[in-house]
C-alpha cells in the first residue's frame, strides 16, 4: 500500500507549494532549491516540476535550470482577475435590478464550455433558487448560457455542441442543434434570452448580454423566478429591466476598463 507521502493530495499540496514558492522568486529556484526549501525528495520534485513545465504552469530556463513562473499560470490569474472586476461593477446594478424585480438575479461567464455564476443576489421571500456563486451550468438551456453562445461564430457554437452534447433536462429542453442555432439568432436580434422550464420546471429564466470593447459578449446577466412571477403580463417589464441593466453594466466597465480588448 502506498504511503501518505506518495498520495495524490500529497502531490497536489506540493505542486502547489512549488508554484507558490516560484511566485515568491522572481529569479527563480533550480529543482534542489525547491527540495530542500520545501523538504520533498528531489526525485519528486523533479517530476512534479517536469509535469508544471509540460503544462505550461512554469517554464525553465536551458542555462541556468531555473524555474519560474509560466504564461499558463498568468493567463489564469487575468482572467480571474477580469471575471472578479467585471463582478465587482456588476454587483451595485445587480442589486438595484433586485430592488426593482424582486426576483434572483445573477452574473455567469463563459469557462470551459459551460456558464459559471460569478455574481447572485437573491430576492426576498420564501422562494429561494439552488444556486450559489461557482456553479456550473449547461449553456442550452439557461439564459444565460444561450446570451453566452449567442455571439459566437456558429463554428464555435457547434464545436462546443459536440464538445459537450444537448443534455435533456426538463421535457423543454433544446435539444435539436438546428433548433439552438434559431434560438440563438432570435437571441441575437433580439437582445435577450428566455429559458422557458428548460433546466428547471416551474422556473423560467431571462437573460441579457453584457459586452466588452471589442463588441464581444464577457459576461450575462439573468434573472429567475416562479412562472407565476415571471408570467406574460410581466415579461416585458423584466426583459427591458434586464437589457438596459446590461447596458449599463456594459458602459460601466467600458468606463473603468475593466471590459478591454484582451
Amino acid at each position: 500500500m502506498a504511503g501518505a507521502d506518495s498520495s495524490p493530495a500529497t502531490a497536489v499540496e506540493r505542486a502547489l507549494n512549488i508554484l507558490e514558492a516560484a511566485a515568491q522568486r522572481r529569479d527563480g529556484l533550480t529543482n534542489s532549491e525547491i527540495s530542500r526549501k520545501l523538504a520533498i525528495p528531489k526525485s519528486s520534485a523533479s517530476y512534479i516540476l517536469r509535469t508544471l513545465e509540460r503544462r505550461g504552469y512554469l517554464r525553465r530556463d536551458a542555462e541556468t535550470g531555473r524555474y519560474r513562473l509560466g504564461l499558463k499560470i498568468l493567463s489564469l490569474g487575468g482572467d480571474a482577475q477580469a471575471n472578479l472586476d467585471i463582478a465587482d461593477v456588476s454587483l451595485p446594478f445587480m442589486r438595484a435590478l433586485v430592488e426593482r424585480l424582486h426576483l434572483t438575479v445573477h452574473l455567469a461567464v463563459l469557462d470551459q464550455g459551460e456558464a459559471v455564476y460569478i455574481e447572485k443576489v437573491e430576492a426576498p421571500g420564501f422562494f429561494k433558487v439552488n444556486t450559489w456563486v461557482g456553479r456550473r451550468m449547461f449553456l442550452h438551456s439557461t439564459s444565460v448560457g444561450k446570451c453566452l453562445l449567442a455571439w459566437l461564430p456558429k463554428h464555435e457554437v457547434e464545436t462546443l455542441v459536440k464538445q459537450q452534447g444537448l443534455k435533456k433536462r426538463t421535457p423543454k429542453t433544446i435539444t435539436a442543434v438546428t433548433k439552438l442555432l434559431a434560438d440563438l439568432e432570435h437571441v441575437k436580434q433580439s437582445g435577450y434570452a428566455v429559458d422557458d422550464e428548460e433546466n428547471s420546471l416551474g422556473a423560467r429564466c431571462l437573460g441579457a448580454p453584457i459586452f466588452d470593447a471589442m463588441g464581444n459578449v464577457t459576461a450575462a446577466i439573468g434573472a429567475s423566478g416562479t412562472l407565476t412571477q415571471m408570467d406574460e403580463a410581466n415579461m416585458p417589464r423584466i426583459i427591458e429591466a434586464l437589457k438596459e441593466t446590461g447596458r449599463r453594466i456594459t458602459r460601466q466597465l467600458l468606463r473603468s476598463g475593466a471590459a478591454g480588448a484582451a
